[in-house]
């Protein structure tokens, strides 16, 4: 089957969004799809997993899927670059909602949204506030919030605030901004470093090698703005707020990221009533970014789930 690929921009809060629109097979512009808005990694782009595997294969099952970058990464605008701030990145998809509203072939009743790493955390969290989403699956789902009080912050999330206030105030006087890269720049690299975790090297695997490197797939972040996400829960009032059908995708093999137990955590707290997991067993969070046997053996879940529930 064909899906063809329409590059469009729509404007967020004061800048432009680039998107990538997935369209079925023997698309029709007269006639009324079901949608659904694909969020990207944390350092990631629509080019990659959220666009070109999961978008593409949910297209070819007869869903519009949008693929978009976040603010201020990829090739979206906003200023200065490189800022991963989860309630922007759950404002965006909000606009990618609102883009899909404004196209007369979509159904502005049957939206859904999915979301991988940590687009799958932004995806539960935009859901809980945005009942224009109708279900929502997340892919290897990670709490940013949490990653980044614990692992990324070296488990002192105290002392890395203080550091990010202390480059704040540096870079307000003057100072060059501090762009940090959330992994290694290569799978030598990591393991000359002592790096053992399977969450690092698979992913430098896949964002630094061929696999999956991509021009506008930055794995950067700009250190201060990190701050924005050291306070922040992506399942916070989950008991109460969600309520939509929910689907979570999950590898057993656990690693530093910590995918599997945010995984089963949001599957026991929302209040969903129609709520599955699925466990890829043998299976990491970064094969589940494109291996095709875990990719598929998700897909045989989700495609039915949106079919149920959109």
């Amino acid at each position: 089957m064909h899906t063809h690929i329409q590059h469009v921009s729509y404007r967020n809060l004061g800048w432009d969004t680039a998107a990538d629109l997935y369209l079925p097979p023997n698309f029709d512009a007269s006639k009324t799809y079901p949608a659904i808005v694909s969020t990207h990694p944390i350092g990631s782009c629509k080019e990659q997993t959220a666009g070109n595997v999961y978008a593409r294969v949910l297209a070819e099952a007869g869903f519009v899927v949008l693929a978009y970058d976040a603010s201020f990464q990829g090739q979206s605008g906003g200023e200065p670059r490189y800022i991963e701030d989860p309630a922007i990145r759950v404002s965006d998809i909000r606009f990618a909602i609102d883009y899909l509203q404004s196209q007369p072939y979509v159904d502005t009743e049957r939206i859904g949204a999915i979301g991988v790493c940590g687009g799958g955390a932004y995806t539960i969290n935009a859901a809980m506030t945005d009942y224009r989403i109708k279900a929502l699956a997340s892919i290897t789902g990670v709490n940013f919030g949490r990653l980044i009080r614990e692992g990324f912050s070296q488990f002192n999330p105290v002392a890395a605030l203080k550091a990010m206030a202390a480059q704040r105030t540096a870079e307000a006087k003057g100072s060059a901004r501090h762009v940090i890269n959330y992994l290694p720049d290569s799978v030598e690299a990591s393991r000359q470093a002592g790096m053992t975790d399977i969450d690092v090297l698979e992913a430098t695997n896949y964002y630094k090698t061929a696999r999956g490197q991509q021009p506008s797939g930055a794995t950067s972040g700009l250190f201060l703005f990190n701050s924005a996400a050291m306070g922040w829960d992506a399942f916070q009032q989950a008991e109460v707020l969600l309520n939509q059908p929910l689907m979570v995708v999950i590898g057993d093999k656990p690693g530093a990221f910590g995918a599997y137990r945010d995984g089963w955590e949001i599957y026991g707290r929302a209040a969903s009533q129609h709520k599955e997991i699925v466990v890829a067993e043998g299976w990491s969070h970064y094969d589940l970014y494109d291996k095709p046997e875990p990719v598929a053996l998700a897909m045989a879940k989700l495609v039915p789930f949106f079919e149920t529930h959109l």
